[in-house]
């Protein structure tokens, strides 16, 4: 098979191959550091990279021994926000550049017990902040589809690796959409699973901090779902079985006219909904359940309490300050200024968005927005100041549609949505209830079988065809 073949395949049918001997290792490894060789200069998305003799070695054991795990010899990236031992993990930050971890974050542990090869890092922005991959340690991550516009964030450099052809599948985490926004903007596939099925770091919090998950990346559902099963550390399940007949879905579009959008994002979106009517599913508009104000309200305050919980000690040593983004200085000092009863009280307005998110849940299956309420911007830009005319008042307010998914910990799947008249990518999030991770990933299958955009609109840069 030539290069484009083998890398062209599922992960799922890559694994299968080399478990049956039709495949090496090696030679997928080969073809693999080949495709990063000829296109990852200009896109920047794998950072990090390891020797390529110690890849070719890991390869060789694999085609020796035996592939004894559910991904042996699949080579991936590890995105460069999570633990592996071997590779640093910079966090994008000159504070933690070259800095080698002792331990394997639990996922990234469980994906080498699977028997993956790690080849590098994935792309992120300082410490996974902004949506916008871009840092001062590794510099931007181009889009695929223009290189002068954004590839979102803060999975940018994993979402660019899977539509440049480098990866099959890759990890990635997801706060404020950064496993959807920048599958959106590089037409693959992102799924947030439901929180607390794919672990954490080690010594996270658990009871207070809910808002941050790790999770898949693929150009395909049923290569997440694979993935995700080894993420979590379950029992690797069958391919998906692809459901969207009688599924009932609603159709939530801008907030009732509450955010700004860019013009052709709604239009395009709906346009991919009636894919979902030709597949027999019922889609009906909804109207907004209880104002953005609750909303972003609940957010601001829980988003800043969590991420200044994590980075108070970096703040706190005026030399390590210096070395933070504006915008991480911003989250940490609005958290500080937070008392225990301001807490309490975005936890109130989180649980009133929860019973109305069941009542939905009670009329439909899933639930659906955009991945993004505007177009890849400016690659330049530290953020867009505004959109359709609207300003933004903070430097995450221009993804406020990720968060109604963030709130509840609910599963969603980001499915590409086609493209606009400038022929960048736009996504849809496919949001389930609670716990509802299979079944959204069913949907998201059977809209895959007809649509097909990652395999069918491959970016058309460096010999990507």
């Amino acid at each position: 098979m030539t290069q484009h073949d083998l890398l062209s395949l599922s992960l799922r049918e890559q694994a299968a191959r080399i478990a049956s001997g039709d495949l090496k290792a090696e030679r997928l490894m080969e073809v693999t550091l080949e495709r990063v060789d000829a296109v990852n200069g200009p896109l920047n998305a794998i950072v990090s990279m390891r020797a390529i003799d110690e890849l070719l070695a890991e390869a060789r054991a694999v085609d020796r021994d035996g592939a004894t795990g559910a991904l042996a010899g699949m080579p991936t990236a590890i995105k460069d926000l999570h633990d592996a031992v071997g590779m640093p993990n910079s966090q994008g930050s000159p504070i933690y550049a070259g800095l080698l971890p002792e331990t394997d974050d639990p996922h990234v542990a469980h994906m080498r017990a699977a028997g993956m090869i790690f080849v590098g890092k994935t792309n992120t922005p300082e410490f996974g902040l902004g949506g916008h991959t871009y840092n001062p340690v590794h510099g931007a991550t181009a889009n695929p589809y223009n290189l002068t516009v954004s590839c979102g964030g803060s999975s940018g450099g994993a979402a660019v690796a899977l539509a440049a052809g480098m990866m099959s599948a890759v990890d990635g985490s997801d706060m404020m959409g950064s496993l959807r926004n920048p599958a959106g903007w590089c037409n693959v596939y992102g799924m947030r699973p439901t929180h607390g099925l794919v672990p954490g770091a080690v010594g996270d919090e658990i009871f207070l901090h809910k808002l941050s998950t790790r999770g898949p990346m693929g150009r395909c559902p049923d290569d997440m779902a694979l993935l995700l099963d080894v993420m979590a550390g379950l029992e690797v399940r069958g391919a998906l079985e692809p459901r969207a007949e009688g599924c009932r879905i609603g159709w939530l579009a801008d907030w009732g006219g509450a955010w700004a959008m860019e013009p052709g994002v709604l239009s395009l979106c709906e346009k991919a909904l009636g894919v979902f009517d030709d597949l027999g599913a019922n889609v009906d508009a909804v109207a907004p359940p209880l104002s953005r104000e609750v909303l972003w309200n609940a957010w601001v305050d829980l988003r800043a309490f969590t991420l200044a919980s994590g980075s108070r000690d970096l703040y706190d040593d005026p030399d390590k300050r210096a070395l933070m983004k504006p915008e991480a200085i911003w989250e940490v000092e609005r958290g500080l200024s937070l008392n225990a009863m301001d807490v309490h009280d975005a936890s109130i307005l989180r649980t009133q968005w929860f019973r109305a998110a069941m009542e939905l849940f009670e009329r439909f299956d899933v639930l659906v927005l955009p991945s993004a309420q505007l177009w890849p911007f400016d690659l330049t830009w530290i953020w867009p100041r505004a959109i359709a005319g609207v300003e933004m008042d903070t430097y995450h307010r221009w993804m406020e549609v990720t968060i109604p998914a963030s709130l509840l910990g609910l599963p969603v799947v980001s499915v590409p949505a086609g493209f606009g008249e400038a022929g960048l990518p736009m996504g849809l999030q496919l949001i389930g209830r609670p716990g509802a991770d299979r079944q959204v990933l069913e949907v998201a299958a059977a809209y895959h079988e007809v649509t097909r955009w990652p395999q069918s609109r491959p970016p058309l840069i460096s010999g990507i065809n």
